[in-house]
């Protein structure tokens, strides 16, 4: 897909046009999948040079080296793709669902919203199941939060479009 010339996305072989891609950068990506990588590895050599006294740290150790390890595999692979911001709906490069426009409530991205780093939050109006794509995006509740391993531009241009795509709407509403 390239979202710098032709502003389609190919999804279920139809083309579908898009207002803008938030693609994780590759820095960062690799920046979060190491230090995840190292914390498990350390915590792993830890075990094995030096092992606890006790059982309860040692399944502590090893818990946490190797839940470390599968977090970091699954950061690696979950920011490979990118979100896409259609005129209608939130979406994965892959073609996963977020969420569709008229969903959205709000968006939230101050210094005190819970939100990803280099990112913001979707407030929508139900609840949704839990997920989670580690580095990218994540859904709690009524919370959409996307970024993480987005650069913090791409991720704020991508909230203010949102933004006038939500007071597009309710002007539309307040006018009939």
């Amino acid at each position: 897909m390239n979202g710098t010339t032709d502003r389609t996305a190919r999804n279920e072989g139809a083309v579908r046009p898009f207002v803008m891609v938030l693609r994780p950068s590759l820095a960062r990506r690799i920046i979060a999948a190491a230090i995840l990588a190292l914390f498990g590895g350390v915590c792993l050599e830890v075990l094995a040079l030096r092992p606890p006294a006790g059982p309860v740290w040692t399944v502590v150790l090893l818990v946490a080296g190797l839940g470390a390890l599968w977090l970091a595999w699954r950061n690696w692979r979950a920011s490979a793709v990118g979100i896409v911001l259609h005129e209608d709906r939130i979406e994965d490069t892959e073609g996963r669902l977020l969420a569709r426009i008229e969903e959205i409530e709000k968006v939230e991205r101050g210094f005190f919203a819970i939100r990803p780093a280099n990112g913001f939050v979707l407030i929508l109006r139900k609840k949704g199941p839990f997920a989670w794509a580690p580095g990218l995006w994540w859904r709690f509740g009524r919370r959409l939060g996307i970024g993480g391993t987005t650069p913090g531009r791409m991720a704020r241009e991508m909230a203010d479009v949102i933004t006038l795509m939500l007071e597009k709407r309710r002007k539309g509403q307040a006018e009939r």
